[in-house]
């Protein structure tokens, strides 16, 4: 293990772009910057898509902020899953970034049935709309993949070939979230591929260690520096928040949701997804399409009410947090489902609220009755997949804005999964993560394990 290193962690999200530079010594990060993403395009009805090349400038920008003063030792890259977009032969985008929320793959195929779920019946493996291959899949079909497009790429994985001037190859724990993913072997199923008409060789190679893409070769930072292959925001996320993986459950809440723990067994769940996370291990993850989105979904509709009444909008989200500082006293409490997206198994399912009475239809018990919603649709998942726990948890670890912003959802979260609730040491958990990855892949820290215990404690 090297002392006194500085590594670079860039994290690339839906909303926002981090850089930061954590000092392994002192166990601080000594300079971030978080720059909005706002690259999305207009589109079609059922696209989600940003701007690559923006995103690119963006990450430039941020990471020259950084790194102005000091030159990281080792560099580590996550960001967005399930996402891809399309690369010519010389590693430049040849179309927009196709995101984890774009709803393609739900848009109809043939006989009635969504692409999504066509994929689904014919490989007998769980095909989402937003996973990258069901979105492949559709433009296959629609002759939407641009003539000089050689390969797919996630946006993570581009911004790290650019940064070492290589081809672009991606992780196990990005790889399975692309679909059609042979957990056991860590590779994509050939059979399932095969099944549908995608070509493998039109995908990127998959590495299951953890490893270096190259060393940086780019005009924005200095030559030689060591690049690890980039990570899933997910797994970087639970790697650069939870100290003791072998006591905790992860929530995390940003736009969507997730709830997540380590796991050796990779079979099947009843509900969520098993993940690659490092060599040997898994995570279960259940994930929401609605976290701190459904918050912001209840702040727009009042303040189209606050417009109507030609009231003001101004601190809404400071008003509605006041409102929700009396949760643990209300009776005849809104019953809220918070899947106002759908979700990964059921597009088309909406949210409701239940329990409306003649005088419990308040502001006050509509913000409550979200908050304990988000919640409790992580709570529901997590009850159901008991038999993937190897151990006993004794805590769960609060991560992401929504969570660490607000003391109030953290106390709902702890007293719905009835264990203490602790948030992690550093925020950009996802960042950080990147960097723990990436200290142990340039050895820094001869593993994963020994990187976490040293900069998360």
């Amino acid at each position: 293990m090297v002392l006194n290193m500085k590594i670079l962690g860039i994290d690339i999200g839906t909303t926002s772009i981090t850089a930061l530079l954590l000092d392994t010594e002192k166990k601080t990060v000594i300079k971030s910057k978080t720059l909005k993403n706002d690259t999305f395009i207009e589109g079609k009805a059922f696209e989600k898509i940003q701007d690559p090349v923006a995103i690119l400038g963006k990450v430039k920008s941020a990471v020259s902020d950084v790194c102005a003063e000091n030159t990281p030792d080792a560099i580590g890259v996550t960001g967005q899953m399930h996402g891809i977009l399309y690369l010519d032969k010389d590693n430049t985008p040849c179309s927009p970034l196709m995101i984890w929320q774009d709803e393609r793959g739900n848009e109809i195929y043939e006989n009635k049935e969504s692409y999504a779920d066509y994929l689904t019946r014919t490989t007998g493996i769980k095909a989402a709309s937003g996973f990258g291959l069901t979105t492949h899949f559709f433009n296959t079909k629609n002759k939407l993949v641009p003539e000089n497009a050689v390969m797919l790429s996630t946006i993570h994985d581009y911004i790290v070939s650019v940064l070492t001037n290589t081809k672009p190859v991606t992780h196990s724990s990005d790889g399975a979230s692309l679909g059609f993913f042979n957990l056991e072997n860590l590779c994509f199923d050939d059979n399932a591929l095969s099944r549908v008409g995608i070509d493998k060789n039109f995908l990127p190679k998959v590495i299951s260690a953890t490893s270096l893409a190259g060393k940086t070769n780019c005009d924005f930072l200095p030559n030689g520096i060591p690049v690890a292959v980039a990570i899933g925001d997910n797994q970087a996320s639970f790697l650069g928040s939870v100290a003791e993986p072998e006591k905790s459950v992860l929530v995390n809440v940003g736009t969507g949701s997730q709830v997540s723990f380590l796991t050796k067994n990779f079979t099947t769940p009843p509900c969520g997804e098993i993940r690659p996370l490092t060599d040997e291990d898994y995570i279960f993850v259940g994930s929401s399409l609605c976290g701190g989105r459904a918050y912001a979904i209840l702040k727009n509709f009042f303040s189209l009410c606050a417009d109507m009444l030609g009231g003001s909008d101004d601190n809404l989200y400071k008003k509605m947090d006041s409102l929700s500082e009396n949760i643990f006293n209300i009776t005849d409490e809104l019953t809220v489902n918070c899947e106002f997206c759908g979700s990964r198994e059921n597009p088309s399912k909406r949210g409701s609220i239940e329990n409306i009475g003649i005088d419990n239809f308040t502001p006050e018990k509509l913000i409550c009755g979200v908050l304990k919603g988000v919640c409790t649709e992580l709570l529901d998942m997590y009850n159901q997949v008991s038999t993937h726990l190897d151990f006993n948890p004794e805590k769960i670890v609060c991560s992401g804005n929504g969570l660490r912003k607000s003391e109030i959802w953290r106390r709902i979260f702890s007293n719905g999964f009835k264990l203490p609730a602790f948030l992690p040491l550093h925020s950009e958990e996802a960042a950080v993560g990147a960097c723990i990855f990436a200290g142990a892949a340039a050895g820094l820290y001869n593993n994963i394990k020994l990187a976490q215990d040293t900069l998360l404690r």
